[in-house]
């Protein structure tokens, strides 16, 4: 390994930043990552599933239960790639055989639920280390690292989740709408087991396909968080600044090793003499230190002088120490007796305290001022609560037997269709079949008409000319009338295949349409 062919600047980052330097690095390589895991793992997964047909779930249990094997290659790619010896697709596979070889059985035991496995795993692969060597050396790279590598775990196992969810929703948006409406959900969930069988290795499959994008991600960050704590521990940036520094240095060495050589044949200064003078300090004995008479004919000598400072430095308040290991109370002072200053001083304090209350009951009137507007705001946001949802309380207020206000603003088309009561006939079941012979079109449509009259009339559906027939569909859901919901649905399809694809209704249907609409619509009764 050499850090010259680094392709990355080596440096300490802080953890975040490490993690994110993962992300570039598997970015670069993004091709060569997730073909390799695509090629390594679906075909794994396609032979767990066929043996594991009858239980989905064991085998999306086993195949997430391997994914430390196969984390090993993404890492070998890492490694490589980090100093400028990027394998090829066809180099990897053939090193996974022997990347799977060394503590296989650990990594898929007891070290299955580490949280920092990403971390952890340069430390067997790259660096061959394991028993006590190992456990010694993921101490030292662990400080203050070992928080980062459990949150990117953490991360991770949301970033999966959130990716098959995102697949699952845009699997479910690309179904046609037809086949989204004769799915009936209840009767999914109440099937046998080989009917659901599809739809639990389908949730399987898309499982799969999200670690080709989210492993390589894991795995590189966790590479490059190792890379962050050996660049910290063992200075890999110092030893690159020397090293360039010494690549500079090297075209110039010859001409320093002249410039020694010449430096060293001058000839040399002559020596200082002997009896010069010393710049050391001045000895004790010196007969003129500070400890010596001097200034013998002045009236004070510095003997004199010294004795007399000395006398008063061992006299009060100079000399005045006491040792107090108990607590004592201070001497007692006499009280003072106030003087005319003082008086008037309080005189001004009060009068200073009468004039803060007076501002204060002023401020009462504001303080009540923002109660007003803040009730007032309140009443504001429930009432755009209630206008906002208008709709769906006007729907189900008639569940709750609340009295409603009837709605006079009604859509006198839904279709093309004429919907007011008075358009349609009395009875509506025996003039459709009465027309269903010669007519079957004018039928059917007299029986769609007359549903969603009865919807909106009678039900108070909101419905608009902006609705489609699906969404008629889902708010007669939502009424939780199971017979209504199931009649609305078949006559909504034949409807539908007769508008639009000009499929005529088979002969046999004429009687249930008409049977149907007289259980649930009796002439004179409330709906």
């Amino acid at each position: 390994m050499r850090l010259t062919d680094a392709s990355v600047a080596i440096r300490p980052r802080r953890v975040w930043e490490a993690m994110d330097l993962g992300i570039l690095l598997a970015r670069r390589h993004a091709g060569l990552l997730m073909a390799s895991w695509a090629l390594v793992t679906l075909p794994v997964f396609t032979l767990i599933t066929l043996l594991l047909w009858q239980h989905p779930t064991l085998a999306a249990l086993l195949f997430w239960w391997l994914k430390p094997a196969w984390e090993r290659l993404p890492l070998y790619i890492l490694s490589h790639a980090l100093f400028g010896d990027t394998p090829t697709l066809k180099q990897a596979l053939r090193a996974l055989p022997g990347l799977l070889k060394p503590q296989l059985l650990a990594s898929l035991t007891w070290r299955r639920f580490s949280p920092t496995r990403s971390f952890d795993l340069p430390v067997l692969q790259l660096e061959g280390l394991k028993g006590e060597a190992r456990g010694k050396r993921l101490v030292v790279l662990g400080q203050r690292y070992a928080g980062g590598a459990t949150w990117l775990t953490v991360i991770g196992m949301h970033l999966e989740g959130l990716l098959w969810i995102g697949l699952a929703s845009l699997f479910y948006l690309m179904l046609p709408q037809q086949i989204e409406l004769n799915w009936d959900w209840q009767r999914l969930v109440n099937a046998a087991q080989g009917q659901w069988l599809w739809l639990e290795h389908l949730s399987n499959l898309l499982y799969a396909l999200v670690l080709v994008l989210a492993e390589p991600l894991y795995v590189a960050c966790g590479f490059t968080l190792y890379l962050n704590r050996r660049t910290a521990l063992e200075a890999w940036d110092i030893e690159l600044a020397f090293r360039r520094l010494r690549q500079r240095l090297t075209g110039s060495a010859y001409v320093l090793l002249l410039a020694f050589g010449l430096f060293s044949l001058a000839p040399a200064p002559q020596a200082m003499a002997a009896d010069s003078v010393s710049s050391c300090p001045v000895p004790y004995d010196d007969p003129q230190g500070p400890d010596a008479e001097r200034l013998q004919q002045q009236p004070l000598t510095s003997k004199a002088a010294h004795d007399g400072i000395q006398k008063l430095l061992d006299q009060p308040p100079f000399e005045n120490r006491e040792t107090v290991t108990r607590w004592r109370f201070g001497d007692e002072k006499k009280a003072e007796e106030p003087t005319k200053e003082d008086a008037k001083g309080l005189l001004e304090l009060l009068e200073t305290l009468f004039k803060l209350g007076e501002y204060w009951k002023k401020l009462d009137v504001v303080a009540l001022i923002f109660e007003v507007l803040l009730w007032a705001a309140l009443a504001c946001l429930v009432a755009l609560l209630l206008w906002r949802y208008r709709d769906w309380l006007r729907t189900f207020a008639s569940q709750l037997g609340l009295p409603q206000r009837r709605v006079r603003e009604m859509p006198s088309q839904l279709f093309g269709l004429e919907l007011a009561p008075e358009s349609l006939p009395d009875d509506i079941a025996s003039e459709a079949e009465r027309l269903w012979t010669e007519q079957p079109r004018e039928a059917l449509g007299l029986l769609y008409r007359g549903l969603l009259s009865r919807l909106l009339h009678d039900y108070r559906l909101p419905l608009k000319n902006s609705h489609t027939e699906g969404e008629v569909l889902q708010l007669v859901q939502r009424l939780d009338q199971e017979e209504l919901s199931r009649f609305s649905g078949i006559l909504t399809r034949h409807w539908q295949n007769l508008a639009y694809g000009h499929r005529l209704p088979p002969e046999q249907l004429r009687r249930g349409l008409c049977e149907g609409w007289r259980r649930l619509f009796r002439e004179g009764a409330a709906a």
